[in-house]
């Protein structure tokens, strides 16, 4: 039998506010445990939580960007369930009225396609605390500074059929927020969470099968190797005639496995009642105007910028323009340097892959736009070749110096362009290699390119990479067809 999946997700995007979203406690990351959750983040008796009006302000800018409908009258309601990182016993949250309506994304695929995916709505609500379970032997932690930091929830319709189309979604979303300001889109703090609900019917079928949902899976890797993982494992389950059962379920990238970890809640066993110390929240027409007309640049407007301004294929323009950190690095190190192109190549070369390697992201980059950009200005004088450049950049990235200039001069990188010195490697090499001289001389002039190729290297090989390239090769034509 043939199996079509189906995908829904739900994304927790943490706010950059800078306090709680109903108290004035500080959000910062990486503060010792328990040490940003005063007593309205604990509901202690006598407090009354204050709505944040900055979380209002982004989620409204959120819902602008997707086209959605703004919800003008938003209220609060208590979300009830019992665990130890929720420190209240309930959750504040939006159920009925939430501040941002139905809207959309468009994603492109990777065969150039596009589609359009739903998004049934968002709405702002407080995070729970963490529990720790690593440094403790046969006890958890809980560490309840997260507590009340302001998410917005986005709920996309079942629209997604692949693993390909939610990974184009979800980067598509942490573009979208990170652009706006209003995410820094760090997965690895959990800025940015998605849970995955996914179900298997037979092709054809219009009647959804029954879904499970996957929790907080926080990068796009991992996302995908989940999916992956509960789609072969539900039509396993119907192939064999056994049901899917309803449930909520946890990924773990270590082992690539996952488990059950719940029956899946529905809402009324949440027992949602409207919150009783938090007024509904009107917004006007003038302020959503007045946020419309603020709105940053987004990641299309961007892109199609890139290509307008600085000359860039559309495929480079939508690898540098989609994220919105690795926009402004770039275009940091472009206005320095003034090569376009050579930025964008070192963006996509050496920053990525070193990226990648350290499992950073641009945010934590050890080189800085400065720094790179000094690079790009030492190959565009001539003062070191490419292959040189890479050697300063893994300086740079290693903390080996503070400039290009500096790493150049402390190890004698500085590119060879005098041509006497040239000129005497150059006869030595030919001196030493008489018999490739005679069948470079002998062959045909379109064969001659390739083996010119032998003496170019012989020649950086011998100044240890520090010839001028175009040098070299000028001077051995002239010496090997004089």
């Amino acid at each position: 039998m043939e199996w079509e999946t189906v995908i829904g997700l739900e994304v927790h995007v943490q706010l950059a506010t800078d306090t709680k979203i109903f108290s004035g406690a500080s959000t910062q990351f990486g503060a010792a445990p328990n040490t940003q959750a005063c007593a309205i983040d604990l509901a202690m008796p006598g407090t009354l939580p204050v709505a944040n009006e900055q979380a209002f302000r982004y989620a409204v800018m959120f819902g602008l960007a997707i086209d959605a409908e703004i919800g003008k009258r938003s209220f609060f309601e208590r979300k009830n369930y019992f665990y130890p990182d929720l420190p209240k016993g309930y959750q504040t949250t939006q159920l009925e009225e939430p501040i941002v309506g139905p809207g959309h994304v468009d994603i492109e695929l990777d065969d150039g396609s596009s589609k359009r995916i739903r998004i049934h709505h968002a709405h702002l609500e407080e995070d729970a605390g963490k529990s720790l379970h690593e440094d403790f032997h046969g006890m958890s932690g809980i560490d309840l500074n997260r507590a009340g930091t302001p998410l917005i929830e986005i709920v996309s319709e079942p629209d997604m059929s692949n693993s390909e189309e939610a990974v184009a979604f979800a980067k598509k979303l942490h573009s979208i927020v990170t652009s706006l300001g209003i995410c820094d889109g760090e997965m690895s703090q959990g800025s940015m969470r998605f849970d995955v609900n996914i179900s298997v019917r037979p092709k054809g079928e219009e009647k959804l099968g029954t879904r499970t949902e996957t929790k907080n899976l926080n990068s796009f890797k991992f996302m995908e190797e989940a999916i992956a993982l509960e789609v072969e494992r539900q039509i396993d389950v119907l192939e064999d005639g056994g049901e899917i059962v309803q449930q909520t379920r946890l990924y773990n990238s270590d082992t690539k496995s996952a488990r059950s970890m719940r029956s899946k809640e529905d809402a009324n066993d949440y027992r949602y009642f409207p919150c009783p110390d938090l007024l509904p929240v009107i917004l006007d027409d003038d302020y959503i105007e007045e946020i419309r007309g603020s709105l940053p640049e987004l990641p299309e407007a961007r892109r199609q910028r890139f290509i307008e301004s600085y000359k860039l294929s559309e495929y480079d323009a939508k690898l540098l323009a989609d994220d919105a950190a690795t926009a402004q690095f770039f275009e940091q190190a472009l206005k320095l340097c003034g090569d376009a192109k050579l930025s964008a190549n070192w963006m996509m070369g050496d920053v990525a892959a070193s990226l990648n390697t350290d499992e950073i992201s641009i945010h934590n980059s050890p080189i800085t736009p400065e720094q790179l950009a000094g690079v790009i200005e030492r190959i565009k004088d001539g003062t070191i070749s490419n292959k040189i450049a890479k050697q300063v950049f893994d300086a740079l990235w290693n903390k080996e110096g503070n400039n290009a200039d500096e790493i150049i001069e402390s190890k004698g990188l500085k590119q060879v362009s005098d041509t006497g010195a040239l000129g005497a490697i150059i006869d030595e090499v030919i001196s030493n290699n008489q018999a490739q001289v005679e069948n470079y001389r002998k062959a045909d002039a379109d064969k001659r390119p390739k083996m010119l190729g032998f003496f170019v290297g012989q020649v950086m090989k011998a100044s240890k990479g520090q010839a001028n390239p175009q040098m070299v090769n000028q001077l051995l034509n002239e010496k090997l067809n004089s």
